[in-house]
């Protein structure tokens, strides 16, 4: 590829400057001839004609400045075509790195996915001297992490990892070398080098509907928690999404009341239809732009309280907000709705992701159950 600086003129007189990259050229199906070029325009632009001698010398600071573009991006191709490391970027320290990554998922979303960053932060600073640097980083050691979740890693509680946190994790970090390797601190992806860990089929906890009833009867702390987890076992909504939902993402229009939000996970813009009892859930309306759930908080104090509101109502299954999602997606199921629509309703992506609430509510398997015949027998 050839790398040069082109002057384009203006209909003002000026020459406009853009940095020109020129990759060859192709035979057409009509057998002519077409050169393949791309540009990034400076926003520089030369007089044509400078008489002044402040007109010269900006054009000459001009004209400094668009070949300095020019020598840089020449070497950042050198740099990538012989695989030659950024000296600058190459010095910083791989975990220092991590962490503003890791900064940045709690600014975006304050539930697990910051939770699963800040979690997979602490395991590499068992495993990654502080003191690394991008430098440092081959196949090597990335594979030395890896061996040490598969093998060394171990919870809080001295157990060692389960198959899906080490999932979870190493792919936390293989995500982090993908961005360094995109944002110019490798010249090499070494999230590719290596294979990840296989992810083990979860077990997915929710609530019967006679569960989520006795909840619904039962004493909550905080009434805020137990209106936003019944209202996500009516809606299927996800924590971040719940936690986020203003005023003026609910819409009633007519008989029919419906939610229009973006969704935090995938950033894809939803229209949710909700229930006339999932709308009382939200109580009172307020202004535009307030918060739904005001007060509403992810920690240690939520969580507790929700263990012992299902204490309180007689459910011993260990459940956590998301379990909530879960419901929602079962009772739909179980209530005869197609697989496709409540794939629509949570947001899935793939219709493979939603197969997994089908297979908890399989009517076949529970048929089966009892379709041999009974036995003559004496207890």
């Amino acid at each position: 590829m050839k790398i040069s600086l082109n002057k384009r003129k203006l209909k003002d007189g000026r020459l406009s400057l853009s940095i020109e990259y020129y990759k060859g050229s192709e035979i057409n199906d009509e057998g002519k001839r077409r050169h393949l070029r791309n540009y990034e325009n400076l926003d520089s632009y030369l007089l044509s004609d400078p008489k002044t001698a402040k007109e010269k010398k900006e054009n000459k600071e001009t004209l400094e400045f668009a070949e300095n573009v020019l020598a840089i991006r020449k070497a950042e191709f050198v740099q990538g075509k012989f695989d030659i490391k950024n000296s600058t970027k190459s010095k910083r320290t791989f975990l220092k790195y991590f962490e503003e990554l890791t900064e940045e998922k709690q600014k975006k979303d304050s539930s697990n996915n910051y939770g699963n960053w800040y979690s997979t932060l602490q395991h590499l600073k068992n495993v990654i001297s502080k003191n690394v640097t991008f430098d440092d980083i081959d196949e090597i050691f990335v594979k030395k992490v890896r061996t040490y979740f598969e093998n060394e890693a171990i919870t809080k509680s001295n157990l060692s990892l389960s198959q899906n946190s080490k999932y979870s994790y190493f792919n936390k970090f293989k995500a982090s070398l993908r961005s360094a390797f995109d944002d110019g601190y490798l010249s090499i992806n070494y999230a590719t080098k290596t294979k990840s860990f296989d992810q083990a089929e979860s077990q997915r906890e929710y609530l019967t509907f006679d569960e989520m009833q006795s909840l619904a009867k039962s004493d909550c702390k905080y009434p805020v928690l137990r209106n936003a987890f019944l209202f996500s076992c009516l809606s299927g909504l996800r924590w971040s999404d719940i936690n986020n939902l203003l005023w003026s993402e609910v819409r009633e229009e007519g008989e029919n009341i419906k939610i229009n939000f973006r969704q935090q996970k995938t950033d894809g813009v939803e229209y949710l239809y909700i229930s006339k009892q999932a709308r009382e859930l939200l109580g009172l309306r307020k202004s535009q732009m307030d918060r739904v759930f005001t007060g509403l908080k992810y920690g240690m104090t939520y969580n507790t309280e929700l263990v012992r509101w299902c204490n309180r109502a007689g459910v011993s299954k260990h459940i956590t907000f998301h379990s909530a999602r879960h419901t929602n997606a079962v009772l739909l199921l179980e209530n005869g709705a197609d697989i496709y629509t409540v794939s629509k309703r949570l947001g899935h992506r793939e219709i493979r992701t939603t197969a997994i609430y089908a297979k908890i509510v399989d009517k076949k398997m529970q048929e089966a159950a009892e379709i041999i015949p009974e036995l003559n027998l004496t207890f």
